[in-house]
């Protein structure tokens, strides 16, 4: 099979997937081991341009650290204030004041940066804190 030198269409995207299925098992230092290695950065550079991932949205992160500490609901309301607040701010509906973010920031350690992005704000949704 010809080596994958350049990845510029989605059909060279899908080979260069397919040919990475055939030899990810290839060891390290062989042939199939070099072509791998190679394929991945194409492919990672195919995926960083056509498919570029954005930061984590202000819920997703809430939502993601929430998880990973075995939160509820109940466990934010000292950090944003009821449980309503809550409710609103998990549904989009409410943005993060900077105290609520600060209080997230110190008890589930997601950085400011992300607490603090601009998100849009659902229609007739309070922006009050």
């Amino acid at each position: 099979m010809a080596e994958i030198t350049q990845i510029l269409t989605e059909e060279d995207y899908d080979h260069a997937l397919t040919r990475m299925n055939d030899i990810f098992q290839a060891e390290i230092g062989t042939p199939e081991g070099d072509e791998r290695d190679a394929l991945f950065d194409l492919i990672e550079e195919y995926e960083d341009e056509h498919y570029p991932i954005g930061p984590p949205g202000v819920i997703g992160a809430i939502e993601f650290y929430m998880d990973q500490q075995g939160l509820t609901e109940d466990d934010l309301i000292p950090l944003i204030g009821s449980r309503q607040k809550v409710a609103e701010v998990l549904a989009g509906k409410r943005d993060i004041t900077v105290s609520m973010a600060q209080a997230l920031h110190k008890r589930l350690g997601i950085s400011a940066e992300t607490l603090l992005q601009e998100t849009p704000v659902s229609v007739g949704a309070s922006r009050e804190a």
